[in-house]
């Protein structure tokens, strides 16, 4: 027995879209799905490169950052130039929650208020938009750095002396001469650094100073030098671990011990003592020879009487 057709049975093939064969014969039903699909995606890229971003920010701020290179303070250990493509180093925010500063540590810190002199002047633009990028810049990591950020190697740590220079021309630390393998001179004329009077460095802060020891604005100058010079453990940001551009000197960042192989100093005595003996020996030698003659004469007229 034949079941009736309903009446609007061919109103709903009329309204159907129509399938288009697919190669095997069968008709596609996926053709609008995969369109909406790609839609969904280019909707989808600008919240994925957003969230990318956000989440990089957040791991520069409290795990490890991307720093810039801003002068040649550091060299040859990191490299900074004006107007060229400055190391970038990754700097680890972590390990100082754990633990101090070491010497030897290359650090990353907040110049304080008596570090009066900038390494490099930021250039400001009065543009809104550049000045977004520029700040969105340094927090990745690919803009120049604020100009109150320093980068520079701990030498000595609260409660030690640190004094400059033994007569091998080494700094001194609670009176040892320093192994420093890392010293960089810039020029080879002048190979000798400039001396200072023993400082104290008070707990609770760093004594710094650049491995490019005559071209780095350090501990040694900044805010007349002496304990107002030194750095405030909280002024920290991290430790400089890894140079991650450019690729031809990717590797670590040494961080060794100046004080592990330190040696007794040998100090030297200032010019106008040096010269004391001389003039003590000139001065002696003229009563010695004036005495030395007399008693030759002495002697000679003694044994003339005798004969």
């Amino acid at each position: 027995m034949v079941e009736p057709v309903p009446q609007n049975a061919a109103e709903d093939d009329a309204e159907r879209p129509e399938e288009e064969p697919s190669s095997s014969g069968r008709r596609s039903s996926h053709r609008r799905g995969k369109t909406s699909k790609k839609r969904s995606f280019w909707k989808e890229l600008p919240i994925l490169i957003v969230v990318a971003l956000v989440l990089t920010i957040l791991i520069q701020q409290f795990l490890a950052k991307v720093f810039m290179i801003p002068s040649g303070s550091m060299e040859s250990t990191l490299h900074g130039c004006t107007g060229c493509f400055g190391d970038r180093v990754l700097v680890d925010r972590v390990v100082y929650d754990f633990t101090d500063p070491s010497p030897g540590d290359v650090i990353v810190f907040k110049g304080p208020e008596s570090w009066n002199h900038a390494e490099i002047t930021s250039e400001e633009s009065s543009n809104i938009i550049v000045k977004g990028l520029r700040g969105l810049g340094s927090l990745i990591g690919f803009a120049p750095p604020d100009e109150r950020d320093f980068v520079k190697r701990v030498i000595a740590v609260g409660g030690q002396t640190v004094q400059c220079c033994d007569a091998r021309n080494r700094v001194i630390v609670d009176g040892k001469a320093l192994d420093e393998p890392y010293i960089h001179w810039e020029s080879p004329e002048k190979q000798t650094q400039d001396p200072f009077e023993p400082v104290k460095v008070p707990e609770g802060r760093l004594w710094v100073m650049g491995d490019n020891r005559n071209a780095s604005g350090d501990s040694r100058y900044q805010g007349g030098g002496g304990p107002n010079a030194t750095i405030p453990l909280d002024n920290v940001i991290g430790k400089a671990r890894i140079i991650v551009l450019p690729p031809s000197r990717w590797g670590g960042v040494t961080d060794h011990n100046p004080q592990e192989s330190a040696q007794p100093a040998a100090l030297s005595a200032p010019a106008w003592q040096q010269g004391i003996p001389l003039g003590v020996g000139t001065a002696a030698a003229f009563p010695v020879v004036f005495f030395g003659r007399r008693l030759s004469a002495g002697l000679r007229k003694s044994v003339k009487r005798k004969r």
